[in-house]
């Protein structure tokens, strides 16, 4: 195991190393047990709250890395990033405290809270396609064009190694955990936390989470090559990435146990139980790890064991919150 990550585009010495860059800023966020989720299965069940960090979403930290790495010559230029929210937003924010000029561009599709906030750090916004990969293929397009420094969301070493810090962290507290599972989007978050936990014990069980309705990553890593899924809008946005990074999905080849999926009901089911049982306000994505465990698809994994769920992000719009609460509300009222 050892000899095949060292090959891989991230490495543990990048996650230690991005740690120690992270940490000028960033926030070690709580990891905290979950007595409701412990409950409803047989394990004991803790939860990440990446949606504690800054930004409100794990973002900040492959943002952050990312950027603090860049020459004096590519912070010069300005920097870029297409994001559907949370990358935006990491960017952002970063661009503020380094003092560089930034770009965004973001789906039309984008949730109205993570275009205010992502102007609010100070970023030029631009709207541009139905969904996240036309906003890429936009990006990129000005990129090419400018000559502007690009921040990939998820398909980089640093954004990885950013991300992986997450992994440390989880073993600082809890160094015997048994499964970690992790909600995907392009593949960064899951492939940085792979390399951390595996580095220190390759029995750690890492379990992707997709939407249903989008699913790329879990496709491709059942096919064993790249390919593209998308079916439907879904509820987790932040996750909605139709084709898998190259240098994520050869971490998550490599290193990842499972792939699953949710459905939307599902999502929004974790989306309630953890604002109304645990006092935790997620967006889509930050509920997929929960809407594995609460729809039994990863029983295996959690029976018995210590599990940490990742709590990806927060940012979610007020009427996005009042529409799932309204949902089984009604449900309710109709039993």
């Amino acid at each position: 195991m050892t000899e095949t990550m060292t090959e891989l585009p991230v490495s543990i010495e990048d996650i230690h190393e991005a740690k120690n860059v992270v940490k000028q800023y960033g926030r070690v966020t709580p990891l905290i047990q979950s007595m409701f989720l412990t409950a409803q299965t047989g394990g004991q069940v803790f939860l990440k709250l990446e949606n504690m960090q800054l930004t409100g979403s794990f973002k900040f930290r492959g943002a952050f890395n990312k950027i603090a790495h860049l020459t004096q010559a590519e912070k010069d230029k300005g920097v870029i990033a297409v994001s559907a929210g949370n990358h935006a937003q990491g960017v952002a924010l970063t661009s503020k405290l380094l003092g560089i000029q930034s770009t965004i561009v973001m789906p039309e599709t984008a949730p109205k809270a993570k275009v205010e906030a992502t102007e609010g750090y100070g970023s030029k916004v631009i709207l541009h396609g139905s969904g996240f990969d036309e906003a890429k293929a936009y990006c990129e397009k000005i990129v090419e064009e400018t000559g502007v420094t690009y921040i990939p969301p998820y398909d980089d070493e640093f954004v990885m190694a950013g991300q992986g810090t997450i992994g440390l962290e989880i073993l600082d507290s809890i160094w015997d955990v048994d499964t970690v599972i992790v909600p995907v989007g392009g593949g960064g978050l899951i492939a940085g936390i792979a390399v951390a936990m595996k580095t220190f014990n390759p029995n750690i069980n890492i379990i992707g989470v997709q939407a249903d309705n989008i699913h790329g990553m879990t496709a491709s890593f059942r096919a064993g090559h790249k390919i593209g899924h998308k079916e439907a809008a879904t509820i987790a946005d932040g996750c909605a990435v139709e084709f898998p990074g190259n240098l994520t999905f050869e971490v998550v080849e490599d290193l990842v146990d499972d792939m699953v999926t949710v459905s939307e009901e599902e999502i929004e089911l974790a989306m309630k139980d953890l604002i109304q049982r645990t006092k935790i306000v997620v967006e889509g994505a930050g509920g997929l790890a929960t809407a594995a465990i609460l729809s039994g698809k990863v029983d295996k994994y959690v029976n018995g064991k210590k599990v940490v769920a990742v709590v990806s992000g927060g940012n979610v719009d007020l009427n996005r919150i009042t529409d799932v609460i309204g949902h089984f509300s009604v449900a309710n009222e109709l039993k």
